[in-house]
């Protein structure tokens, strides 16, 4: 007689498929649905936490320099607004999806949540490639761009900030134009402006100097002197060139850093000052004197200290999760570790600083700006710095406790943390009507 085989109880933690899915929007919700297990959260919060408030699809015509018409298309997702306004960045690149937008939302939701700012996630993006568009085209796309979500953002509904190939210059056509709109200055309706408009200081280096302070404490509760560590960073954009700089006044050695074309190597180390000046003049780092070329993927598992990814998404996976061999991983970068990979290089003992918290010192700045474009009353860069400091060190040392009380790694201590915060003011707030 055949034997029935016993029914295995079900883990925790969600199962995950063999294959691992690298779309975006759908890790962001698996890292939630591990919060949501450890909180016991019940069924219908939880889709009202991973489901996206609002998504806003826009077309938008460009007169070109040629003078054709040219359709773009645009994306606004607000995530949540439990705690705050939405806040989140808009960015300009040919790789741009709707999920990519609304995976990064919901980031901004639990990373505000992280550092206990009084925001929800915003994101927005366009499908273009703006290095191939004139400041001119830019200028008129961004323009007609703003005119399209105008109705769903605002100081007090959702203020957007630069991200990926857009900047301070950026933010200006949008506050200008929303500004023409309703019929006065609207300081407050984007953050990481110019400082002639209401912009903060210290913004432009906030997310590099947020990231430093979380990794400082990081290396002293893996006992690591930040002085002589070796930092590998892929990416070498503004938080990553910033990022080197910051690090080497600490008195770190720089050991490789890279761009899209490639990287460069040197084990005695690199100058962060000498290597900007370098891309400045030749558009990338590769070929820079007194090092030798690597690429992203061999810069990623080189032997150091503190590794940075400060580029895109998706770029630690099981592929390459096990030949990770630095001490701390700080994800200058939003998405940069997938969950398989996480469970990796926490069985192999790497320090991660999760996204939502190691990159949040740029949105606690813009909440800063925000502030002080509210009140009219704007602060000295070496108070922005102090407060900057506070607000991450704190946040770090919340985050590891929850690691410690959960007995699980950083990121799902993160998630625990920001997604009980945002749950917590959803049911004190109830559901209307």
């Amino acid at each position: 007689m055949a034997t029935v085989a016993k029914a295995v109880p079900q883990p925790v933690v969600p199962r995950m498929a063999p294959r691992e899915d690298l779309n975006p929007f759908r890790i962001s919700q698996i890292q939630f649905d591990i919060a949501a297990e450890y909180l016991k959260l019940e069924p219908g919060l939880r889709q009202v936490l991973r489901t996206p408030k609002r998504v806003l699809e826009v077309s938008i015509p460009t007169k070109m320099d040629n003078g054709q018409l040219k359709v773009f298309t645009g994306f606004r997702v607000q995530h949540n607004i439990a705690r705050g306004p939405a806040k989140g960045g808009i960015r300009y690149h040919p790789g741009v999806t709707l999920d990519e937008v609304k995976a990064l939302a919901s980031w901004m939701t639990w990373k505000t949540a992280t550092v206990n700012i009084p925001y929800g996630g915003g994101k927005g993006g366009v499908i273009c490639d703006p290095k191939r568009m004139s400041k001119g085209e830019l200028e008129r796309m961004t323009r007609r761009y703003t005119s399209e979500i105008l109705p769903i953002i605002g100081p007090e509904r959702d203020i957007p900030a630069p991200d990926v190939y857009t900047d301070a210059q950026t933010m200006a056509w949008i506050m200008d134009t929303y500004s023409m709109t309703v019929g006065y200055s609207s300081l407050g309706v984007v953050t990481g402006k110019p400082v002639s408009l209401g912009g903060s200081q210290g913004r432009n280096e906030a997310t590099a100097r947020g990231c430093l302070f979380a990794t400082e404490e990081a290396c002293k509760v893996k006992r690591i002197p930040l002085r002589g560590a070796s930092v590998a960073i892929q990416g070498f954009g503004n938080a990553g060139s910033i990022a080197a700089r910051l690090f080497a006044e600490k008195r770190a050695k720089i050991v490789a850093i890279s761009d899209s074309r490639g990287g460069v190597y040197n084990p005695r180390g690199i100058d962060p000052l000498r290597a900007i000046r370098y891309k400045e003049r030749s558009g990338t780092v590769v070929g820079m004197p007194g090092a030798s070329r690597i690429s992203n993927d061999d810069l990623l598992t080189l032997k150091c200290d503190i590794l940075i990814p400060a580029a895109l998404e998706n770029v630690i996976t099981l592929h390459n999760a096990d030949q990770i061999k630095a001490k701390i991983v700080a994800e200058a970068a939003n998405g940069t570790t997938t969950p398989h990979a996480d469970e990796v290089l926490y069985r192999r003992g790497v320090f991660v600083l999760p996204d939502i918290l190691a990159n949040a010192g740029g949105v606690t700045v813009s909440y800063f700006e925000w502030a002080q474009d509210l009140q009219g009353y704007f602060w000295e860069e070496n108070e922005v710095n102090t407060r900057l400091e506070k607000v991450m060190k704190r946040a770090f040392y919340d985050v590891y406790e929850t690691m410690r009380k959960y007995h699980t790694h950083s990121r799902a201590a993160a998630y625990i943390l920001a997604v009980g915060r945002v749950a917590e003011a959803t049911l004190v707030r109830g559901l209307f009507p």
